[in-house]
């Protein structure tokens, strides 16, 4: 597969490309998904049906370490996928996730590191988390495309990166969190409504909303990554003409 024609894309046209990538790699995608999301669903079913939260907390501290460690893994692999595509050289799933492995432990310390600065931007009245959310969004794929990234220069790499363009990074954010969110809380709402004459209905609702949620992060989970590596090749061909460096690339003698 040749490389694409690189170049400036909008708003509109980043969610389109995003959308042709996640149809065209769906298998790849939900692959990862299903295999990284699979355990920590199972889990969270026995810990829901078996009394919640309260009634499991060795069980619920096992089950966020569990998800911590392969949804990071989860990020890198549908990263790589979804940039190799990108770029003209497909990957398959079990070589995606071989590739993520290794960046495990500079992942979790770049989630804590994006949780903790915006948690803080959070307690200043909310608008600056939502500013720090927004300039930090691209620090996965630069963490994981980026050789050299460690998770501090992630962060600021990103920061850089969408300088000047985070009005329209804030509205791609916007509709991947109504993608993300929507369909789990209609489900959850429909599924208390089904299940309101159960003779557990709340022990049951929660159970089957875990599962509906896990079901909807199966589909929807690879776009929002889909949306961030298109976004991020984006920001680098119009700041650092990454188009005319890939084109030059093809150029070059054997």
């Amino acid at each position: 597969m040749n490389p694409p024609a690189l170049r400036p894309l909008s708003a509109g046209e980043i969610l389109d490309v995003s959308f042709q990538l996640y149809r065209r790699h769906f298998s790849a995608l939900a692959t990862v998904a299903l295999v990284c999301s699979g355990a920590p669903v199972l889990f969270n079913v026995y810990i829901q049906a078996s009394g919640g939260v309260l009634s499991n907390l060795g069980l619920t501290l096992a089950y966020y370490i569990i998800l911590a460690v392969l949804s990071s893994i989860a990020t890198a692999a549908t990263v790589f996928i979804v940039s190799e595509s990108y770029l003209g050289r497909p990957l398959g799933p079990w070589d995606a996730l071989a590739r993520a492995t290794p960046l495990l432990g500079r992942l979790i310390a770049c989630s804590i590191l994006f949780a903790l600065l915006v948690g803080i931007g959070v307690l200043l009245f909310l608008i600056p988390g939502v500013i720090v959310a927004v300039g930090l969004m691209l620090a996965f794929p630069a963490l994981v495309l980026e050789n050299t990234a460690t998770p501090t220069s992630a962060l600021r790499r990103s920061w850089e990166l969408t300088r000047g363009s985070r009005v329209r990074m804030f509205g791609l954010l916007v509709t991947l969190v109504v993608l993300l969110y929507i369909p789990v809380v209609a489900l959850s709402a429909v599924a208390s409504l089904v299940l309101s004459g159960a003779s557990d209905p709340r022990t049951m609702s929660g159970t089957v909303t875990v599962v509906l949620a896990g079901l909807v992060q199966l589909l929807v989970y690879p776009l929002f990554y889909c949306v961030l590596t298109v976004a991020y090749y984006d920001l680098r061909v119009r700041k650092e003409g990454f188009d005319l460096e890939v084109l030059a690339s093809t150029l070059q003698p054997a």
